[in-house]
């Protein structure tokens, strides 16, 4: 396995960025589903946590993050700085979650 470094921070402490090699990104599309809604539905009486959603939200963004690391690792990155996450609506019921970041070369 490939060891990148990955960091919201615009810099790799301790290190000079010698290349920027461009944007990667990883994305997933996830769908709700009728159990989940009915569930998240009577949740939403009585308040709390919606953990299904919570669990889906969390496998969302560990796909969008692992394929943001792999495109960055055939690039040949040393790392990726500036990571961010976003999600947006693609249709009624159906949410991208995105990661993106800069892949670079260290020194």
């Amino acid at each position: 396995m490939t060891d990148i470094l990955v960091t919201t921070g615009n810099e790799a402490p301790g290190k000079k960025i010698i290349k920027i090699l461009g944007i990667v990104k990883g994305s997933t599309v996830r769908a709700r589903n009728i159990g989940r809604d009915i569930g998240a539905g009577f949740k939403s009486l009585v308040g709390g946590e919606v953990k299904t959603y919570t669990g889906m939200t969390k496998n969302a963004r560990d796909e969008a993050y692992n394929r943001m690391v792999n495109e960055a690792i055939d690039m040949n990155a040393d790392a990726i700085i500036g990571v961010r996450f976003a999600t947006s609506m693609v249709m009624q019921g159906a949410s991208e979650m995105l990661a993106y970041g800069t892949a670079v070369k260290l020194n």
